[in-house]
């Protein structure tokens, strides 16, 4: 087994429609207003950007993300990461009830920074807690954020 190696599945129930979860997702350099451990989030070009996250752990990881997909229509957003994490990243938004939206965020992602490597089966339990406090955090952020778009 590659300890390095993680898949993240995340469904956030959101009080909003669909179309106006969609997007508020696409727009990723708005993230660090609404989302406290996606610190910072900087567009290189139509699509490509830089993010830095941190959440409970005392680390930052940063990635470039490159977009892969942008289906308005389905409401899909994924992209290719680099960088501390390799792999992709794929929000899927569909209804949910009258007047509201689920989100699925799915992840499937490689551990590049040495450290983590080296912490990646030992580590294993913290990565995968820190990761769901932050999503955790995130969905939160995002009810609070479309409750004050309202």
């Amino acid at each position: 087994m590659n300890w390095s190696h993680f898949r993240f599945r995340s469904v956030w129930d959101v009080p909003a429609p669909p179309d106006t979860v969609y997007a508020i997702l696409e727009r990723p350099e708005e993230y660090p207003s609404w989302w406290p451990q996606v610190r910072e989030v900087a567009r290189l070009d139509e699509r490509t950007g830089t993010a830095r996250f941190r959440s409970f752990l005392p680390y930052d990881l940063v990635v470039t993300l490159t977009e892969r997909r942008r289906d308005p229509v389905a409401r899909v957003l994924e992209s290719c990461l680099a960088g501390d994490m390799e792999g992709w990243a794929r929000w899927t938004v569909t209804a949910h009830g009258a007047g509201r939206a689920r989100a699925v965020y799915e992840q499937e992602v490689d551990v590049r920074r040495p450290l983590l490597r080296l912490l990646a089966l030992p580590g294993r339990p913290a990565f995968r807690a820190n990761h769901t406090l932050m999503m955790r955090a995130g969905r939160r952020g995002l009810a609070a954020h479309v409750g004050r778009a309202a």
